[in-house]
């Protein structure tokens, strides 16, 4: 029945278990039952359940990488901190937007977001990690306060259209070269700064293109966890080739193995610590790029998956989006206090909304399976760095059809959108790129004499953005780079 009540086998008291999920989701006002909601939900879980994996291995830091360090535990146990940490955020998040704004949708700490986090804030900027929570603390205040406020609509007049549309598109070069990087796929080079890395002899080259397209077929046919899928397959292939001896141990797959780690009070409230000795203008900074990436990931991400299940109005606004917008929020500031990266909806929501979600009874389903895989915390950190990472290289292609949302043939919007999409890899920083991006709109409708597509917020931060650059580049805050 349409309205989610209809009998259990065997029990009456099923039955009223079952009409209260009806009447508290309302599912008879959203056309939709139980048995839809919970297959939209497990369907939305698997195709993002990559994530446990794939954030804390962004985030944690190595040898060879920048990001979350904490003395006295190797990486291994950091990555299983961080995988719990992100697990728990998510499923707030999650539930915010269930019983809150009744939605559909889920979320949890962004790729884009998580990448800026360790590449390019602890590692190009140099700032500490705890300093970097505090931002995503800070953020997360700044998009509550917005929201509750309905200033959605001023923050986005001050971010140029062209920029907001290229966004996603570099990001997803940036996640590119990061994943094409770990994968050995592609490496530093002095006559060319990157050049193409012997793919035909390098184990780990060899087996993260071979997995790369696997998962990538996968996903074309439409295969439900096509990502996880691929990274499961891809690493579990590497422990079978170490197994037999086909290459040494630490090739493919860790020599050994942290024990299980589930205390996360090394990263519990360490934000606190990251508001000492802050440089101010560094700082406002990194929130500021936090909050922009994160609202318009999450208000873009949330309109797409709307528009999947026909929730637009007539108009093509989504209704109450500051309801949903706050699940996004407040598991952003979540994020800051238990030691992970700022949180956004997940574009995979649409993959529920199509199997028929409508209420946050989806989402509900969403946040507890989450919850469940506390259970393979130990896991993420037995993924090998290779395999987990060809999921940014998919995502990144996917990220690449944005870039059909810009006004190619207006000049004053291209080379504004160039700018974002070519500075972000280029320098390792989403930052950069939205600055780069902000700065180049206002003189170029400068040039064409068009003054009435810029307002004094753009103008504003056109100038906030070249003193930074010139602080930044001219070696008046030393040190942080």
């Amino acid at each position: 029945m349409a309205d989610g009540t209809e009998s259990a086998v065997g029990s009456s008291d099923a039955t009223i278990d079952l009409s209260v999920f009806a009447d508290y989701f309302g599912f008879a006002e959203h056309g939709t039952d139980l048995k839809t909601e919970v297959l939209a939900g497990v369907t939305t879980f698997v195709t993002m359940s990559y994530m446990v994996v794939v954030i804390p291995a962004l985030m944690v830091g190595t040898s060879g990488k920048p990001g979350i360090t904490v003395p006295g535990y190797p990486p291994g146990a950091v990555q299983q901190m961080l995988a719990v940490a992100t697990i728990f955020t998510a499923a707030v998040a999650i539930f915010v937007m269930a019983f809150y704004a009744n939605r559909p949708f889920a979320q949890g700490p962004g790729l884009g977001l998580a990448t800026f986090f360790a590449f390019t804030v602890v590692g190009s900027i140099g700032v500490p990690w705890p300093t970097a929570l505090a931002a995503v603390f800070v953020e997360g205040i700044l998009f509550m306060v917005l929201t509750i406020t309905g200033a959605r609509s001023l923050i986005v007049n001050v971010l140029p259209s062209p920029v907001k549309h290229a966004i996603g598109t570099g990001i997803g070069l940036f996640l590119a070269v990061i994943g094409l990087s770990e994968m050995e796929v592609i490496v530093p080079d002095p006559g060319t700064i990157v050049a193409l890395g012997e793919i035909a002899t390098n184990p780990v080259a060899l087996l993260s293109v071979a997995g790369l397209f696997l998962t990538l077929m996968l996903y074309v046919r439409g295969t439900t966890g096509s990502i996880i899928l691929g990274i499961a397959v891809t690493g579990g292939i590497g422990y079978l080739a170490t197994f037999l001896g086909v290459v040494p141990e630490g090739v493919l797959a860790p020599q050994s193995l942290p024990s299980a780690q589930y205390n996360i009070a090394p990263l519990l409230g360490t934000f606190l610590d990251g508001f000492a000795d802050v440089d101010g203008l560094t700082f406002s900074l990194i929130v500021f790029t936090f909050f922009f990436v994160d609202f318009f990931d999450a208000t873009g991400a949330i309109t797409g998956a709307a528009q999947a299940g026909d929730m637009l109005d007539e108009d093509g606004n989504f209704p109450d989006i500051d309801e949903a917008l706050m699940a996004d929020a407040v598991g952003t500031t979540l994020a800051g206090i238990l030691g992970t990266s700022a949180v956004t909806t997940y574009l995979e929501s649409a993959i529920g909304v199509d199997e028929g979600g409508r209420t946050g009874m989806t989402a509900m389903v969403v946040g507890v399976l989450f919850l469940m895989t506390l259970a393979f915390v130990p896991l993420a950190a037995a993924i090998p760095v290779y395999a987990s990472h060809l999921a940014l290289v998919v995502i990144s292609l996917l990220m690449l059809r944005n870039v059909a949302e810009i006004d190619w043939d207006n000049l004053t919007h291209a080379i504004p959108a160039g700018f974002t999409i070519l500075v972000m890899p280029l320098t390792y920083s989403i930052a950069y790129g939205i600055a780069a991006g902000i700065i180049a709109y206002p003189l170029m409708k400068t040039a064409v004499g068009e003054f009435d597509d810029i307002n004094v917020g753009q103008w504003l931060l056109a100038g906030a953005f070249v003193v930074y650059f010139f602080v930044r580049t001219g070696g008046v805050i030393q040190g942080s780079m």
